[in-house]
Parts: C-alpha cells; sequence; structure tokens
C-alpha cells in the first residue's frame, strides 16, 4: 500500500492499490470526453494552483469522502477530461438563477494521465486549459493574459470574419473555405468543413443573407466561463433579426494557441 498527502484537500488516508487498478480499468476504456457546459471544452487540461511541494490528489470518486487512489504533479500537463458532476449542459444551466448557480455544489471531474498511467476525481478548481494562453493575445506581464483583453481579441476576430464575408461577396477569397477558415475557426471545426458541406451559411444562419450585421458584443451575463468567451452578434435577415452566439476558446493544435471560433448558435439549430 502507499501513502498519499496532499494539503489541497487537507486530509491523509491510504490508497488501496486493487481499487485503483479497479479504477483505472473503467477509466482507461474508450469514453467519449464530457467537455464544458456548451459540449464543446479543452482539448487537454493541466493542474493549477497547486503548490510546487505539493500535489493533488486523485480520488475512486466525487468526494473527499472516497479513497485517494492516485496523484498529478503540481504542474501536470496534458490531462483528458472524461466527465464532471453536477453536470450542466447549457440548456439546463442558462435556465438556473444566479442563486441557483452559487448553490451548486463544488464540480469533481474525472481525469486521466496523457500517458494513461493513473485517473481518478479531482475538483475541477485545480485545472485550467492546457495551453490556455495564447501567445498571440494581449498580455500583461510576462506571463499573465487579461481577461479583458481576451474578449476584445475575441471580438476583433469576429468582426474580421463578417468582413471577410463582405469582401467574398465581392469576389474576394472564402472565409469559410478549409484553406482560410483556420484563420478563424478551431482546427476541429476546420477539419469537419472538410467532409461535410455546408447546409447554411453559419455566419447568417440562412442560405442567403440581405440585411445587416451588428458589433459583435461581450455576453452580458457570462462573457468568458473557464477559458471560453461568449460574443453575441444581433443580425437581421430580410427584415427578421435574430442574435448568432458565437463560442471561442484557446485552440491548443495550433502553435500559440491562438484563440478560435469552435461553435456558432442561431435560433434552432448550430454549427457545427
Amino acid at each position: 500500500m502507499t501513502k498519499a498527502r496532499s494539503r489541497t484537500t487537507g486530509d491523509t488516508v491510504f490508497g488501496i492499490v486493487s481499487a485503483a487498478m479497479a479504477l483505472l480499468g473503467l477509466c482507461l476504456l474508450p469514453f467519449p470526453a464530457q467537455a464544458e457546459i456548451d459540449g464543446h471544452g479543452p482539448d487537454a487540461w493541466r493542474v493549477h494552483d497547486v503548490a510546487a511541494d505539493d500535489a493533488l490528489n486523485a480520488r475512486m470518486g466525487p468526494g473527499t469522502e472516497y479513497l485517494i487512489i492516485d496523484t498529478f504533479a503540481h504542474d501536470e500537463r496534458g490531462l483528458h477530461q472524461v466527465t464532471c458532476v453536477p453536470l450542466l449542459l447549457m440548456a439546463s444551466y442558462q435556465t438556473l438563477s444566479q442563486a441557483q448557480i452559487d448553490a451548486l455544489p463544488p464540480r469533481w471531474c474525472l481525469m486521466r494521465s496523457a500517458d494513461l498511467s493513473k485517473a481518478g476525481w479531482v475538483l475541477q478548481r485545480f485545472l485550467v486549459e492546457d495551453g490556455y494562453e495564447p501567445v498571440d493575445s494581449p498580455t500583461i506581464g510576462p506571463n499573465a493574459v487579461a481577461g479583458e483583453d481576451l474578449i476584445a481579441h475575441a471580438q476583433d476576430l469576429v468582426r474580421a470574419l463578417y468582413e471577410a464575408a463582405d469582401l467574398a461577396r465581392m469576389g474576394g477569397p472564402q472565409p469559410l473555405a478549409p484553406a482560410n477558415a483556420g484563420n478563424y475557426f478551431s482546427s476541429d471545426v476546420v477539419a469537419g468543413m472538410q467532409t461535410r458541406p455546408l447546409q447554411a451559411d453559419p455566419l447568417y444562419g440562412a442560405q442567403d443573407f440581405d440585411g445587416t450585421v451588428g458589433e459583435p458584443e461581450p455576453d452580458r451575463d457570462q462573457p468568458m466561463l473557464r477559458g471560453m468567451i461568449t460574443l453575441n452578434v444581433a443580425i437581421v435577415n430580410f427584415g427578421q433579426p435574430h442574435t448568432a452566439v458565437f463560442r471561442l476558446r484557446a485552440d491548443p493544435e495550433r502553435p500559440g494557441a491562438p484563440i478560435r471560433i469552435f461553435r456558432i448558435e442561431h435560433d434552432g439549430w448550430s454549427f457545427p
């Protein structure tokens, strides 16, 4: 038996090797990755806010009453998320009042290491997106990234996308073409564009457009949540108004993990 200690949870327990192996056997099955509340969370995570002489406890279940079966290093990177509880789907999350959101219990996530050698439940507050600091975004100090600057950077990106779409209608390069889409969209979205034809223009929410597009504005209630930026764009198409909702985050598949669009939501449908 091995002994695991971590000040991040304030307790000391003995892990059971056989239980750890049983859990790892479950965790290493090909579960679909559960992402953030929007359904498109980071591809990888890293341990955050744990002292250099400490480690993050990985438990058999989502709570401090469960046995510690392993630990993740204070600076461990490349972690994969299997699922989190409580489950927060966007449709249900948007119906909650602020008081209900504040009353939610601490969120626990089932994580596994990059080499699949260990897994366990950890408190989500000790996790951040791996590579969430894009080097091509404005920074303050040598390592810090200001949230307001990231949001402004996201606004510039969405604004540039619509400007490129305007130029495309006059004969310029098409920003939705796979060769150009990587300038605006995340790597997985671009890959999908190459295999699935677009049924409607994701920028306007329709096959044809004749109207106006407003400025991309940060969502009033939740402009930024765990690295995900939400922008709203007011659109009037053939006299009918609606709002396009853009979701953006850092794309770790690209050098420097730049901010990219990974989802656009319209009334009744979304892309991708």
